[in-house]
């Protein structure tokens, strides 16, 4: 039988003790999309969005977001990342974001790309509401992890 790993005997709410666990290289990728209206897409584009370069924001909110997701997700380890990068990519609807974070541990970083994809387009949001209201942030997914038990993972559904 499969036990919730973040309850003790009691049912009550634990981090989990990965003090006996070898580390290892790992690392975990998540990508999100934002729908963005044509005039806000082409303002960042050209980058004279109104509150600046949307894009280099972005990626050191998210980037700040993983640093910092051990603080903002209850009973996530803190955790001292080797790497974390976020690319955009502007497509005719919008714009992907994916996020790489890496880490020689003892627990994995999938929650520190999810953190740092999520932020990052919220970041998009904040800085080109004043143009589009309208945007909505989808598809926010991990696509692959690397390393730890249970081993390597791609989604089925990743292009």
């Amino acid at each position: 039988m499969n036990t919730l790993t973040h309850l003790d005997a009691s049912s009550t709410a634990r981090m989990v003790d990965i003090g006996s666990k070898a580390e290892t290289a790992r690392l975990a990728v998540a990508e999100g999309f934002i729908r963005i209206a044509p005039e806000a897409l082409a303002a960042i584009e050209a980058g004279n969005a109104p509150k600046g370069d949307v894009l280099g924001t972005a990626r050191i909110a998210g980037i700040m977001a993983a640093k910092r997701t051990g603080e903002l997700i209850p009973l996530c380890h803190p955790l001292a990342l080797d790497a974390v990068s976020i690319d955009f990519a502007i497509e005719p609807e919008g714009i992907r974001a994916v996020a790489t974070a890496s880490l020689t541990g003892k627990t994995g970083v999938e929650m520190e790309a999810l953190a740092a994809v999520s932020l990052a387009l919220l970041t998009i949001y904040d800085m080109a509401k004043a143009i589009d209201k309208g945007m909505v942030i989808e598809q926010v997914r991990l696509i692959a992890k690397r390393g730890g038990k249970s081993g390597d993972w791609t989604r089925s559904d990743a292009g």
